[in-house]
This record gives structure tokens, C-alpha cells and sequence, in this order.
């Protein structure tokens, strides 16, 4: 059988083709979907799963910290909810701070003029 047509680089892959690339079978890719929310390869017609780069650098890592490095599951879980960005809800967003501000010139622009 001919070799496949090698992809472009930032090509969507398919479940099948990650597999053979990683050496892991199909259905540990989709049981570290259930276990990892930030793995969410795009999903077509049929089910059928497409991962963007950012998708499989991210199964990389889950599979070098797992079978590589020796972590756990649950240890994987806690990394990669530590790379997370913090986002404080508490913090003012600038859009709510320009929204205050020409709330506030608007305000002082409505005084009536002296005359």
C-alpha cells in the first residue's frame, strides 16, 4: 500500500491519523476527552473528530506527563488546571471602566447652560 499523503503542517487530523502518530490506540484519545475538559477536538457529522494543533500539542503533553513522566490522571488534571489562566471576577473589565467614564462626561455634560 502507498504511504499516505503527508498533511500540512496545522492541518486538522483526524482521530485515526493521531493515533497512528502518537502509537495509542482511538479509544484512549476519547476516554482523555471524558478526563480532560481543555481536549476538545472539533466534532463533524457521525461524531467524527477532527484535532486542531492546539489539540494535539495538548494530547502530547498528556501523553509524555502519563506514559513518559509517570503522572497520574488526577496529578495531569491538577497541571494543567494550574496552566489555566486565573481569571479574577472581582476585577473591573476595561470595558466596564470606558462605560463609567463617558457615563460620567455624559453626566457632566447635561447640566443646563448658564445664561
Amino acid at each position: 500500500m502507498a504511504d499516505p499523503v503527508a498533511k500540512a503542517t496545522g492541518a486538522l487530523l483526524t482521530i485515526g491519523e493521531l493515533s497512528r502518530e502518537l502509537g495509542l490506540p482511538p479509544h484512549i484519545l476519547r476516554f482523555w476527552e471524558t478526563r480532560f475538559p481543555e481536549l476538545k477536538p472539533l466534532t463533524r457529522a457521525g461524531q467524527r473528530r477532527y484535532y486542531r494543533p492546539e489539540d494535539v500539542a495538548l494530547v502530547r503533553r498528556i501523553d509524555a506527563l502519563l506514559n513518559r513522566q509517570g503522572y497520574t490522571i488526577r496529578g495531569v488534571q491538577q497541571l494543567l488546571a494550574d496552566d489555566a489562566p486565573q481569571v479574577s471576577i472581582a476585577a473591573p473589565s476595561p470595558l466596564r471602566a470606558i462605560r463609567d467614564a463617558l457615563a460620567a462626561a455624559l453626566a457632566s455634560d447635561e447640566t443646563p447652560p448658564r445664561g
